[in-house]
Protein backbone atom coordinates (compact mmCIF):
# COMPACT_ATOMS: atom_id res chain seq x y z
CA UNK A 1 0.00 0.00 0.00
CA UNK A 2 1.31 3.18 -1.13
CA UNK A 3 0.50 6.73 0.59
CA UNK A 4 2.64 9.12 -1.55
CA UNK A 5 0.88 12.26 -2.29
CA UNK A 6 -1.89 12.08 -4.95
CA UNK A 7 -4.52 13.81 -6.45
CA UNK A 8 -8.12 11.68 -6.11
CA UNK A 9 -11.75 12.32 -7.02
CA UNK A 10 -14.87 11.14 -5.29
CA UNK A 11 -18.51 10.95 -6.65
CA UNK A 12 -21.47 11.53 -4.21
CA UNK A 13 -18.33 12.72 -1.88
CA UNK A 14 -20.55 14.66 0.64
CA UNK A 15 -22.29 12.65 2.39
CA UNK A 16 -22.26 8.51 3.67
CA UNK A 17 -19.87 6.31 2.48
CA UNK A 18 -18.28 8.88 0.11
CA UNK A 19 -17.37 11.45 2.39
CA UNK A 20 -15.87 8.79 5.06
CA UNK A 21 -13.45 7.99 1.78
CA UNK A 22 -13.04 11.82 1.06
CA UNK A 23 -11.90 12.51 4.74
CA UNK A 24 -9.58 8.97 4.62
CA UNK A 25 -7.63 9.99 1.73
CA UNK A 26 -7.19 13.36 2.84
CA UNK A 27 -5.83 12.12 6.41
CA UNK A 28 -3.70 10.09 4.02
CA UNK A 29 -2.20 13.92 2.56
CA UNK A 30 -3.95 13.19 -0.62
CA UNK A 31 -5.31 16.25 -2.51
CA UNK A 32 -8.90 15.19 -2.78
CA UNK A 33 -11.38 16.59 -5.31
CA UNK A 34 -14.92 15.60 -3.26
CA UNK A 35 -17.39 15.63 -6.53
CA UNK A 36 -20.93 16.94 -5.32
CA UNK A 37 -24.45 18.32 -7.10
CA UNK A 38 -24.41 21.58 -4.76
CA UNK A 39 -21.02 23.43 -4.74
CA UNK A 40 -22.26 25.36 -2.39
CA UNK A 41 -23.55 23.10 0.13
CA UNK A 42 -20.05 21.18 -0.54
CA UNK A 43 -17.72 24.18 0.45
CA UNK A 44 -19.75 24.77 3.72
CA UNK A 45 -19.13 21.52 4.17
CA UNK A 46 -15.43 22.23 3.71
CA UNK A 47 -15.39 24.55 5.66
CA UNK A 48 -16.36 22.62 8.60
CA UNK A 49 -14.42 19.69 8.26
CA UNK A 50 -11.33 21.72 8.23
CA UNK A 51 -11.81 23.42 11.15
CA UNK A 52 -11.72 20.06 13.20
CA UNK A 53 -8.29 18.73 11.12
CA UNK A 54 -6.17 20.93 8.76
CA UNK A 55 -5.54 17.70 6.96
CA UNK A 56 -9.37 18.48 5.29
CA UNK A 57 -7.99 21.91 4.33
CA UNK A 58 -7.12 19.44 1.01
CA UNK A 59 -10.07 18.49 0.15
CA UNK A 60 -11.46 20.40 -3.30
CA UNK A 61 -15.27 20.79 -3.90
CA UNK A 62 -16.27 20.06 -7.91
CA UNK A 63 -19.23 19.77 -9.63
CA UNK A 64 -20.51 16.66 -10.35
CA UNK A 65 -23.99 15.64 -11.47
CA UNK A 66 -23.98 11.74 -12.75
CA UNK A 67 -27.86 12.29 -14.35
CA UNK A 68 -27.00 14.18 -16.94
CA UNK A 69 -24.98 12.50 -19.65
CA UNK A 70 -23.70 15.75 -22.12
CA UNK A 71 -23.64 17.82 -18.68
CA UNK A 72 -21.14 15.41 -17.07
CA UNK A 73 -19.01 15.28 -19.45
CA UNK A 74 -18.07 19.27 -19.32
CA UNK A 75 -17.87 18.62 -15.92
CA UNK A 76 -15.25 16.29 -16.26
CA UNK A 77 -13.55 18.20 -19.12
CA UNK A 78 -13.20 20.87 -16.61
CA UNK A 79 -11.79 19.40 -13.83
CA UNK A 80 -8.74 17.75 -16.02
CA UNK A 81 -8.42 21.35 -17.48
CA UNK A 82 -7.79 22.50 -13.86
CA UNK A 83 -6.31 19.22 -12.48
CA UNK A 84 -5.04 17.16 -15.61
CA UNK A 85 -3.40 14.41 -13.34
CA UNK A 86 -6.00 12.44 -11.34
CA UNK A 87 -4.36 9.83 -9.87
CA UNK A 88 -7.08 7.89 -7.87
CA UNK A 89 -10.77 8.06 -8.84
CA UNK A 90 -13.95 6.08 -6.44
CA UNK A 91 -16.64 5.91 -8.27
CA UNK A 92 -18.98 6.04 -5.11
CA UNK A 93 -22.18 7.85 -5.73
CA UNK A 94 -24.99 5.60 -6.48
CA UNK A 95 -28.87 6.02 -6.44
CA UNK A 96 -31.12 2.82 -4.86
CA UNK A 97 -34.58 2.20 -7.03
CA UNK A 98 -36.90 0.21 -4.68
CA UNK A 99 -39.41 -2.05 -6.44
CA UNK A 100 -39.27 -5.77 -8.54
CA UNK A 101 -38.73 -5.99 -11.95
CA UNK A 102 -42.38 -6.39 -12.71
CA UNK A 103 -43.07 -3.20 -11.08
CA UNK A 104 -40.09 -0.88 -12.95
CA UNK A 105 -40.79 1.46 -15.25
CA UNK A 106 -37.76 2.27 -18.38
CA UNK A 107 -37.01 5.56 -16.58
CA UNK A 108 -36.55 4.08 -13.24
CA UNK A 109 -34.34 1.62 -15.27
CA UNK A 110 -32.73 4.17 -17.05
CA UNK A 111 -31.68 6.98 -14.13
CA UNK A 112 -30.24 3.70 -12.11
CA UNK A 113 -28.12 2.74 -15.11
CA UNK A 114 -27.06 6.21 -16.17
CA UNK A 115 -25.95 7.05 -12.47
CA UNK A 116 -25.06 3.41 -11.47
CA UNK A 117 -23.45 2.29 -14.50
CA UNK A 118 -22.85 4.61 -17.51
CA UNK A 119 -21.83 7.52 -15.39
CA UNK A 120 -18.81 5.34 -13.99
CA UNK A 121 -18.22 3.45 -18.03
CA UNK A 122 -17.45 7.87 -18.67
CA UNK A 123 -15.56 8.57 -15.93
CA UNK A 124 -13.10 5.70 -16.23
CA UNK A 125 -12.74 6.42 -20.26
CA UNK A 126 -11.77 9.72 -19.09
CA UNK A 127 -9.64 9.61 -16.42
CA UNK A 128 -7.80 6.57 -17.02
CA UNK A 129 -6.23 7.63 -20.21
CA UNK A 130 -3.92 10.43 -18.45
CA UNK A 131 -3.68 7.57 -15.73
CA UNK A 132 -1.88 4.98 -18.24
CA UNK A 133 0.36 7.69 -20.03
CA UNK A 134 1.47 8.82 -16.77
CA UNK A 135 1.70 4.82 -15.28
CA UNK A 136 -0.18 5.56 -12.42
CA UNK A 137 -3.61 5.01 -11.57
CA UNK A 138 -5.98 3.57 -8.82
CA UNK A 139 -9.93 3.22 -10.00
CA UNK A 140 -12.27 1.71 -6.72
CA UNK A 141 -16.04 1.10 -8.11
CA UNK A 142 -18.30 0.70 -5.22
CA UNK A 143 -20.40 -1.81 -6.11
CA UNK A 144 -22.67 -4.09 -3.83
CA UNK A 145 -22.97 -7.72 -3.05
CA UNK A 146 -26.89 -7.37 -4.62
CA UNK A 147 -25.05 -6.69 -7.86
CA UNK A 148 -23.08 -10.38 -7.66
CA UNK A 149 -24.37 -12.97 -9.63
CA UNK A 150 -22.63 -15.88 -7.01
CA UNK A 151 -24.95 -13.73 -4.43
CA UNK A 152 -28.17 -14.78 -6.39
CA UNK A 153 -28.72 -10.55 -7.71
CA UNK A 154 -31.55 -10.46 -5.15
CA UNK A 155 -31.56 -6.86 -4.34
CA UNK A 156 -33.92 -4.15 -6.11
CA UNK A 157 -34.24 -5.25 -9.65
CA UNK A 158 -32.75 -1.60 -10.66
CA UNK A 159 -29.75 -1.51 -8.54
CA UNK A 160 -29.39 -5.32 -8.88
CA UNK A 161 -28.73 -5.16 -12.77
CA UNK A 162 -27.20 -1.61 -12.69
CA UNK A 163 -24.43 -2.68 -10.03
CA UNK A 164 -24.14 -6.10 -11.97
CA UNK A 165 -23.52 -3.92 -15.18
CA UNK A 166 -20.91 -2.08 -13.11
CA UNK A 167 -18.90 -5.15 -11.85
CA UNK A 168 -18.92 -6.16 -16.21
CA UNK A 169 -17.50 -2.68 -16.43
CA UNK A 170 -15.09 -2.94 -13.85
CA UNK A 171 -13.55 -6.45 -15.28
CA UNK A 172 -13.49 -5.33 -18.64
CA UNK A 173 -11.88 -1.72 -18.19
CA UNK A 174 -9.19 -3.57 -15.82
CA UNK A 175 -8.17 -5.68 -18.92
CA UNK A 176 -8.21 -2.91 -21.07
CA UNK A 177 -5.19 -0.93 -19.64
CA UNK A 178 -1.75 -1.50 -18.49
CA UNK A 179 -1.34 -3.07 -15.17
CA UNK A 180 -0.39 0.26 -14.07
CA UNK A 181 -3.82 1.36 -13.85
CA UNK A 182 -5.94 -1.02 -11.70
CA UNK A 183 -9.42 -1.03 -11.62
CA UNK A 184 -11.41 -2.94 -8.89
CA UNK A 185 -14.93 -3.22 -7.67
CA UNK A 186 -15.53 -3.47 -3.73
CA UNK A 187 -18.75 -3.88 -1.47
CA UNK A 188 -19.17 -2.09 1.32
CA UNK A 189 -21.73 -4.23 3.27
CA UNK A 190 -24.64 -2.55 4.82
CA UNK A 191 -24.00 0.37 5.89
CA UNK A 192 -25.90 3.55 8.20
CA UNK A 193 -26.55 6.15 5.25
CA UNK A 194 -29.32 7.61 3.72
CA UNK A 195 -29.45 4.70 1.48
CA UNK A 196 -28.94 1.73 4.11
CA UNK A 197 -30.64 3.49 6.48
CA UNK A 198 -30.15 3.40 10.88
CA UNK A 199 -30.40 -0.06 11.33
CA UNK A 200 -27.76 -0.79 8.99
CA UNK A 201 -24.62 -3.03 10.69
CA UNK A 202 -21.61 -0.65 9.91
CA UNK A 203 -20.58 2.84 9.70
CA UNK A 204 -19.53 4.83 6.68
CA UNK A 205 -16.10 4.35 7.99
CA UNK A 206 -15.95 1.44 8.06
CA UNK A 207 -17.44 0.58 4.64
CA UNK A 208 -14.60 3.32 3.74
CA UNK A 209 -11.78 0.80 4.67
CA UNK A 210 -11.40 -1.22 2.08
CA UNK A 211 -11.97 1.75 -0.83
CA UNK A 212 -9.20 3.55 0.98
CA UNK A 213 -6.66 0.29 1.03
CA UNK A 214 -7.63 -0.13 -3.10
CA UNK A 215 -7.21 3.54 -3.98
CA UNK A 216 -3.57 2.69 -2.20
CA UNK A 217 -2.42 -0.37 -3.93
CA UNK A 218 1.35 -0.68 -4.18
CA UNK A 219 2.81 -2.03 -7.73
CA UNK A 220 1.89 -5.54 -7.16
CA UNK A 221 -1.63 -5.50 -5.92
CA UNK A 222 -4.27 -7.12 -7.75
CA UNK A 223 -6.53 -5.51 -10.39
CA UNK A 224 -10.23 -6.37 -12.10
CA UNK A 225 -11.03 -7.78 -9.01
CA UNK A 226 -14.63 -7.91 -6.17
CA UNK A 227 -13.33 -7.34 -3.04
CA UNK A 228 -15.46 -7.08 0.51
CA UNK A 229 -13.38 -6.27 3.60
CA UNK A 230 -10.00 -6.37 1.73
CA UNK A 231 -11.24 -10.09 0.80
CA UNK A 232 -11.66 -11.30 -3.28
CA UNK A 233 -15.09 -12.33 -3.21
CA UNK A 234 -16.50 -13.82 -6.33
CA UNK A 235 -18.47 -12.29 -9.27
Amino acid sequence: MTTDKKVAIVTGGNRGIGLAIVKGLAELGHTVLMGCRNVKQGRQLVEQLSKQNNKYQQIIVVELDLATPKYLLEQMSLISNRYPNVDILINNAAILTEGRFSELSRAQFSVSMQINALATFDHIQHFAKAMESNKYGRIVNVSSGWGAFSEGLTGPAAYSISKASLNAITKVAAQSYSDHVKINAMCPGWVRTRMGGSSATRSPEEAATTALWLANLDRQGPTGQFFRDKQQIEW
